[in-house]
């Protein structure tokens, strides 16, 4: 695990239209406490048209934009990088394209020996537990088990997904050197800003000690 505290990561909701989301997002991001927002598209959207939108107001606020899947959009719209599903031909095209300049992620790891691949080809960083293309969220322990394993033996940095603002103290004790959050912001009652002071204090609060 790093010897850095960890951060919070936000994904945004599958977007149609970047324009119209700014304003939740702008509110996430002017807390201070986001460190790298992916920024993803609905089917059928345009990736590059959103990302346009979207990507100077995170980078203004500090953080680093990551785009979904699409490292020729990532290096057309000057964002920080790319997240990159695991297995397929995208992610050796991304390593070769992006790196050394840019970020490249991997997720969707269903296996330990995945995100050992990936750690070795030359990713920046593995994600546990974030949504599948259809939704589907593993479980909480499941995630927290792999966030867990990978702390305690690997230096690079994981990401823990979050389905919840609860889940972000158990993973952060485990050693996620970043806690991931999407529907759990944009959808809280108390407001888009609210839900990531209290996820941040979640984070800082539970955060693993190394010995």
């Amino acid at each position: 695990m790093s010897d850095q505290s960890p951060q919070l990561y936000l994904l945004t909701p599958p977007l149609q239209d970047g324009e119209a989301f700014a304003p939740q997002l702008k509110a996430a991001c002017t807390t201070s406490a986001v460190a790298c927002v992916l920024v993803r598209a609905a089917p059928g959207a345009d990736l590059k048209k959103i990302a346009k939108s979207l990507v100077p107001l995170i980078q203004q606020s500090g953080a680093a934009a990551l785009i979904d899947g699409d490292p020729r959009i990532a290096a057309h719209t000057q964002a920080d990088g790319a997240h990159i599903r695991f297995g397929g031909e995208e992610l050796s095209g991304a390593l070769q394209s992006l790196k050394p300049d840019r970020i490249v992620g991997v997720g969707g790891l269903k296996l330990r020996d995945d995100a050992m691949t990936a750690g070795e080809s030359g990713a920046d960083y593995v994600m546990f537990g974030e949504p599948a293309a259809d939704g589907y969220v593993p479980p909480a322990s499941v995630t927290l088990e792999k966030v867990q394993w990978w702390a305690d033996i690997f230096s690079l940095p994981c990401v823990g997904f979050a389905a919840t603002i609860a889940d972000v103290a158990p993973l952060s004790a485990a050693g996620a050197d970043f806690v991931a959050l999407g529907d759990a912001v944009w959808q809280d009652p108390r407001g888009v800003a609210e839900a990531v002071q209290e996820a941040h204090r979640l984070l800082l609060a539970h955060a693993r000690v190394l010995d």
